[in-house]
């Protein structure tokens, strides 16, 4: 009985093996800690009743602490504005950048150099730029601004790069050929285009950056509901108070998730 043959084995993509290799080395990284870890002052038994009495705190009895309704509502929306504000300002940023970097708008070289400083500004993560800000411009919200900003545009020039890469060269070609300029073949060619997928991905950016300036807030002290969760938890140890924070931002990522869908089916019709 002859054997059935086998399928070629394919050799891994550059991608896949430094995927492969990253994940090696954290499991690595992961049992040499858990190893060489010094429990021998740790009491199990009291370090998981605590930690199940602490979670029972935040889940089933989320109550106001230190914080009254006003504050937690004045430091969620100030999160809300800040993500908002961001996103809003790094697409607009973001869409002209991504004409320097289209490949069917911008010139190789300066598309490839686009590409090359936009993929270096998102390797750092959001929270690191904040920092970086912060030292020149101080905590505050404006530094948190200007972090947040900086990397939704790389991010979203990403996006829509690609996004516009996506447009028939045969509709670009045609109005060239008419005389129209730069700008009239990206109102009459480009943005009936790309304006849905140009929105989808805006929107998914705000749903990131709402997460990012909790982030900020608890840990760069930038203030919104990320430092009321921070305080509530690091020095007043409120876990009802943090249980309640949790489910008003966990009610805001439902809310966020449900207009998703809502856009998409709008925009897939």
């Amino acid at each position: 009985m002859t054997q059935a043959p086998q399928p070629p084995v394919r050799p891994l993509r550059p991608a896949q093996r430094a995927t492969r290799g990253l994940l090696l080395t954290l499991a690595v990284i992961s049992i040499y800690a858990g190893l060489t870890m010094q429990t021998d002052h740790l009491d199990w038994g009291v370090a998981v009743t605590s930690f199940w009495h602490n979670l029972q705190l935040m889940i089933a009895h989320p109550h106001l602490g230190q914080d009254t309704w006003p504050a937690l509502w004045q430091a969620f929306t100030n999160t809300i504005a800040l993500a908002l504000l961001t996103t809003l300002l790094g697409a607009v940023i973001a869409f002209f950048l991504a004409l320097a970097t289209a490949r069917p708008f911008a010139p190789r070289l300066l598309a490839l150099a686009m590409r090359s400083l936009m993929a270096v500004i998102r390797a750092i993560p959001t929270i690191l730029w904040v920092l970086v800000y912060a030292t020149v411009i101080g905590l505050g919200n404006e530094a948190a601004v200007v972090g947040l900003t900086f990397h939704s545009v790389a991010y979203l020039t990403k996006a829509f790069a690609e996004a516009m890469e996506t447009v028939p060269p045969a509709k670009l070609a045609a109005l060239r050929a008419t005389g129209c300029g730069f700008w009239l073949t990206v109102r009459h060619a480009l943005w009936p285009e790309v304006r849905a997928s140009l929105l989808s991905w805006t929107f998914i950016r705000f749903e990131i950056n709402f997460t990012n300036a909790v982030a900020v807030g608890a840990a760069a002290g930038t203030g919104g509901i990320g430092y009321n969760l921070f305080m509530a938890s690091a020095f007043n140890f409120d876990f009802q108070e943090v249980g309640l924070i949790v489910y008003l931002l966990l009610a805001f990522a439902i809310g966020l998730e449900l207009i998703a869908i809502r856009m998409r089916r709008h925009l897939a019709h």
